[in-house]
Formats: C-alpha cells, sequence, structure tokens
C-alpha cells in the first residue's frame, strides 16, 4: 500500500527541478507510504513521478519505486496489493522464464504488463490498485484504477501541466497549483454527503473511474479503455442466473470466500481484522480464523451512548471464534475533538460521520498490525440496506396506485412536521418490529412522500438517498453535471432492488464507504483489505436470485446462512445500527457554538458559497428541535471545515 503522485509538463516549465517539485508532491503523502520514497523525472519529456511505500509484501529494496521494467520501457508507480500475483508468476514463467529481481507484487504486475499489456494484465489480476505507468517507447501515460474503486487516483490539467495523485493534497502541493471550487459537485455533495465521480471538488480535477484506463499522449489527447465495467457484470449475472439450489449456493460462496480470505492474508508484516459484531466482519472474521493456527487479531471502537455502541456484539463474537481481542470505548469528548482534523485527512468535503469511528478502529489496529480485513461491500453485494426492501415495497406498492392516490397520501404523510413523526415513533417504539424502530423516524417518512410523488425510478432512488432534496437552493451559482450514476440509466435490469443495488456499486461504494475506509486507515499507515469486494466474489453474487439476497423483509439472506454454519445466530441477527456517532444531539449542545461560528451570516455571505437566509433558517430550526436537520447541517458545516483549512493552507 502505498501513495504516488506525479505531474507531465508540457511546456518543460520544471526541466530543471521536476524531481524537486514531485518529490514536495509525494512528501504530503508520508501517511500512506512511511517506509520508502523516490521520486524519477525525464527532463525530456516533462513526465515525473513521485513515491511512498507502505512495505507490505517484500520488504527489501527489491520493492522499491518508482520501477522500471526489466527491458527498459516501462516505469511504473504503483499503489495496492495483487493477490493473485504468485498464480501471475507461474503463468508468465511457464511461457517464458522470469528473471525475477525480488518477491514484490509490483513487479509481478509490471512483468505481465510488459509481456501481456497493460489491459489484459489488469484483466488478469485479482486486488486493489491504482497505478501510474509511463510507456517510454510510445510516450504514453497510463492512469489505472481497479475494478471497485478500492484505491483513489485523481487527475486534472491546471494550464500545460497534467497532474494526478493518490490523493488532493498531492496535486495541490505542485507549485503551478491553482483551485477553484467546482459547484456541482459542491452541490452533489450537499444531495449525497461525498463528491460522486467523475468529479472532485475542484474545477478541472477529477477522479479515474474504477475499471478504467486513461491514457494520455503527446497531443495531449485522453482515451479511456474499460476493462471491466459494472453495469455489464450486473447485466450478464442477470441475465446467466445461478440455476443451482439454496444449498449448492451457500457452498460456491463458501469456497469464494474461503480463497478470497486466504489471499488476503498474505502478507509480511502484521495482519488483523476490523470486527462490529454484525454479519459481514462476523463472517469475514470466522473465515480468517478457521485458516490460522494463531489466533486472528480483531479490533472493536466503542461509544458510551448506548444507541451507538456495538462492543458488546463484538466481545461475543470475538469470545466464541477465539480471537485475540482488542477494543476501546471512545467518549463523546475525543469523537468530538477528531471532527476538525477531518477536513484535512479527507482532502475534500466528507460528511459520512462513520468516518470518526471508522479513524478511531483503525488507529487502534495500527498499535498492533499493519494491516486490517474488513466487512465493507457486503452491504452492497447481498442487499445489506433497508431500501432494498423497503424501497423495493414502496416502489412496487406506488406503481399501482393511481397518480392522484399517490400524490394526496404523499400529501398526506408530508404535511405531519418530522418531529410530530419522531414523537409518534417513540410513543409505538415497542410495538414496532426492531426493524422498523428507527432513530429519525419523521425524515423517513418524509423520503416515503417524496418517493410516492417520483417521476420515476432514478427519481425515487435519489429521494431515498438524498440528504438533502433541493440543495440547489442552497448553493449560490449551482450548476449541475454527470455523475458516474448517470452511467447505470442504460443498465437492463428489471427488479428495483437490483437497481438500486447496481446505484450504489457504482457510486456509494466506492465514492462514500471505500473513501471513508482509505483515508482513515492510510492516515496511521494501516492497509485495509476487502475480501467481499474480490471481483469473483462480486461476479457470483450479481448471479444470485434476489430471493437469496433479500427474502421476506430480511436482509443479506444468503450471507447469514453462510454464517448461521460457523455462528449462533442469537450473536449477530439483530437490526442494522450503522457504525456511527450522535449528530443531531451534538449540534444542539456540546458542538452548537462552534457549528454557530461556522454558520454565521455575515460568514456565509462573504465567503459566498451558501444561501445565508436558508442556512440560517435550517439551522435555527434544528437548534429549537422543529426538526432535525442533522445531515444537511453536517454536510455544511463539513465543507466550512474544509474551506478553513484549505483558507489556512493546511
Amino acid at each position: 500500500m502505498c501513495g504516488l503522485t506525479g505531474f507531465w509538463d508540457f511546456a518543460g516549465r520544471h526541466a530543471s527541478d521536476g524531481a524537486s517539485v514531485v518529490s514536495k508532491m509525494a512528501d504530503s503523502l508520508v501517511h500512506r507510504g512511511p517506509d520508502d520514497h523516490d521520486a524519477w523525472h525525464d527532463p525530456d519529456t516533462g513526465i515525473a513521478f513521485g513515491h511512498r511505500r507502505l512495505a507490505i509484501i517484500d520488504l527489501s529494496s527489491a520493492g522499491h519505486q518508482p520501477m522500471r521494467s526489466s527491458n527498459g520501457r516501462y516505469v511504473l508507480s504503483f499503489n495496492g496489493e495483487i493477490y493473485n500475483h504468485l498464480d501471475l508468476r507461474r503463468e508468465l514463467d511457464a511461457s517464458a522464464a522470469v528473471a525475477w529481481r525480488g518477491r514484490s507484487d509490483t513487479e509481478t504486475m509490471l512483468t505481465s504488463i510488459e509481456r501481456w499489456g497493460v489491459h489484459q494484465a489488469c484483466k488478469k489480476a485479482t486486488g486493489m490498485f491504482a497505478f501510474t505507468l509511463w510507456d517510454r517507447e510510445t510516450r504514453e501515460l497510463h492512469l489505472v484504477r481497479d475494478r471497485l474503486g478500492e484505491k483513489p487516483l485523481y487527475y486534472g490539467w491546471v494550464g500545460d501541466t497534467l497532474l494526478f495523485g493518490s490523493e488532493l493534497k498531492a496535486i495541490c502541493a505542485h507549485p503551478d497549483w491553482h483551485g477553484a471550487v467546482n459547484r456541482a459537485a459542491l452541490t452533489h455533495f450537499l444531495r449525497f454527503s461525498y463528491v460522486p465521480a467523475p468529479e472532485s471538488i475542484y474545477q478541472g480535477i477529477y477522479k479515474v473511474i474504477p475499471g478504467t484506463i486513461l491514457t494520455f499522449d503527446r497531443t495531449r489527447a485522453e482515451r479511456r479503455s474499460v476493462y471491466w465495467s459494472p453495469v455489464e457484470m450486473a447485466q450478464e449475472g442477470t441475465a446467466n442466473r445461478f440455476d443451482g439450489s439454496e444449498r449448492d449456493a451457500i457452498i460456491e460462496l463458501e469456497r469464494l470466500l474461503t480463497d478470497a480470505v486466504s489471499r488476503q492474508m498474505v502478507a509480511d508484516v502484521p495482519l488483523g481484522a476490523f470486527l462490529s459484531g454484525g454479519v459481514d466482519s462476523s463472517t469475514i472474521v470466522s473465515f480468517m480464523q478457521s485458516q490460522s493456527s494463531l489466533r486472528v487479531r480483531t479490533f472493536t471502537v466503542g461509544f458510551k451512548e448506548e444507541a451507538y455502541d456495538e462492543a458488546a456484539h463484538a466481545r461475543n463474537v470475538a469470545h466464541h471464534i477465539g480471537t485475540e481481542h482488542t477494543e476501546i470505548v471512545v467518549t463523546s469528548e475525543e469523537a468530538r475533538a477528531l471532527i476538525p482534523g477531518m477536513a484535512e485527512i479527507y482532502d475534500e468535503p466528507f460528511a459520512d460521520p462513520s468516518q470518526i469511528p471508522t479513524f478511531f478502529v483503525s488507529r487502534l489496529a495500527r498499535n498492533s498490525v499493519t494491516v486490517s480485513l474488513s466487512g465493507d461491500g457486503g452491504d452492497e453485494l447481498f442487499g445489506g440496506y433497508s431500501r432494498y426492501f423497503i424501497g423495493r415495497a414502496l416502489l412496487r406498492g406506488a406503481s399501482v396506485m393511481p397518480p392522484p392516490l399517490r400524490r394526496a397520501v404523499a400529501g398526506a404523510l408530508g404535511v405531519v412536521p418530522p418531529a410530530t413523526w419522531d414523537r409518534y415513533g417513540d410513543m409505538l417504539r415497542g410495538l414496532l418490529p426492531k426493524r422498523l424502530q428507527y432513530r429519525s423516524l419523521g425524515e423517513r417518512v418524509h423520503k416515503v412522500a417524496a418517493l410516492l410523488t417520483a417521476a420515476d425510478f432514478d427519481s425515487a432512488y435519489l429521494s431515498m438517498v438524498s440528504r438533502w432534496s433541493t440543495p440547489e437552493s442552497l448553493v449560490l451559482g449551482s450548476a449541475d453535471g454527470p455523475t458516474v450514476l448517470s452511467e447505470t440509466r442504460c443498465a437492463i435490469l428489471s427488479d428495483p432492488t437490483e437497481k438500486m443495488m447496481l446505484n450504489d456499486l457504482v457510486s456509494y461504494l466506492p465514492d462514500d464507504i471505500l473513501v471513508k475506509l482509505d483515508r482513515a486507515a492510510m492516515r496511521v499507515s494501516l492497509e485495509t483489505r476487502l475480501p467481499f469486494l474480490d471481483h469473483r466474489v462480486v461476479e457470483f453474487a450479481w448471479r444470485l436470485p434476489v430471493s437469496m439476497r433479500v427474502r421476506r423483509g430480511s436482509s443479506k439472506h444468503l450471507l447469514r446462512q453462510v454464517l448461521y454454519r460457523r455462528l449462533p445466530g442469537k450473536l449477530f441477527n439483530r437490526p442494522k445500527t450503522g457504525f456511527s456517532v450522535p449528530i443531531g444531539e451534538w449540534l444542539r449542545g456540546p458542538l452548537a457554538s462552534w457549528a454557530d461560528d461556522l454558520l454565521a451570516s455575515d460568514r456565509i455571505r462573504r465567503e459566498g458559497y451558501f444561501d445565508a437566509r436558508e442556512v440560517q433558517r435550517i439551522w435555527s430550526e434544528h437548534r429549537s428541535g422543529k426538526r432535525n436537520w442533522q445531515d444537511v447541517l453536517w454536510n455544511l458545516l463539513s465543507f466550512q471545515t474544509w474551506n478553513l483549512a484549505r483558507s489556512d493552507g493546511r
């Protein structure tokens, strides 16, 4: 796991100091790679690579980067892990013996590219990666990202210079950098709590789309080659359904997870796992322990607020499996103290509150290990979110209701203030099934009202996932732009659950879940690995009928059947609580003065991004308890904190 950066200077402005410039860019990524560093610069072409290394496989100097191919044609700067690299080495040696210099998977990837080309090498690789490759023969630059987007890669033009890097801070460290806020991205951020690809928060800077190879040549032209498409994968999976029994599906999933976990447990450094006690992490840890002769190290963070604390569940699972378990309880004061620093960690506005516990558990794990496996991805693949079954039922119900009736029902639900719905929910809490006992019932009822009046599926999906349904009313000079969700509209999928799952796979997973995990873990130089995102597991999950994933209002049906063979159901069968913190309560209490300062009307007007009157209305309603605006406010405050850090030069 590493950090990479670089530039292609077409004007030759940095012919004499290119190595120094790219070294400073790479130094901004020292947290991603504290073990080794180097820079490579070709003044004749203006290309420069900078690299920071976190050594995981082959800790020797043989893994040093940027790495040149044996024939001298290619220069590679690589971030990630290739889990099948030993298989690839055997395949390479079988056709023509290779004089290997070391044991690193970086050398394996470079040799694969040398032998088979970039596109075919990526298709053969099983792993997580982002890399930059310079072809000295054709004078072409390739920017490449893994299938699911586990590893980040940004790029964009500043004048005559193409900049790229693992994080935006590396791009911002270039001396020619100047960046203006992308208001389309800001509008999307207020809606989703993250900036969806291909945009970034800066104008002209973009994210490489997962599964894609971008190629630039001397004419500055950009070519895009897709070696793995989630839309095509989903369509192929649904057209070629798994035709075995449920027992057959359980056996096949166990086989795939056994292999994925086994491959991801290979490391030359200490390794452990995050454990929340939920279905996903418990599954991964159980597979790890069954393949290890030593007790697996597991890590959990808990909170004193009972509604947000899962430490006891994780402890029980760890005890049953027999792991070497470590947990910490984080106080609300400790969590709040971390908040101002989140902007520097995440580089662009990011407002998923679970970023806070994710950082704490990453820091805890890093005290003992350098690599940690995680259960992320299970929800998106096996149907873990309530919208997959509740949203499905609502969409089907709405489809048979006459439009006037839908509007009437939506109006009746929407006319009751969310705070009133919350009070009803509190009174009925003991009578409702646990899966329907929501903390913010009012907000969910109003989402249902919006869903009922949606014109089509895409509008209905947006109403379910939006933190703020009309962000354009808040952003001054608001603009719109394409996101990766635009590409899923052409997908030929008949089932609404699968449509939602595909949308989450191409946007929410890579741009929220994986960003959250990557930045939090890499901030403390911890590599994270996700067995569920082995592309073979992903492709198998998409062959499963919906009934094997979501059944009778229960999530992750097949995954639960796998886990039943390993753990008693009482240890993991409970409502999904998420991994979050009580933002709404904090904003009315200990964070109120902090929010007051960032949301002050004169400040909002001076900065010129938001409608000050609308911001004050939302803030006032939240503080008074009239309405729970925690999601919208957290998005606003996250941007304000990021903008303040940017202005201060942090």
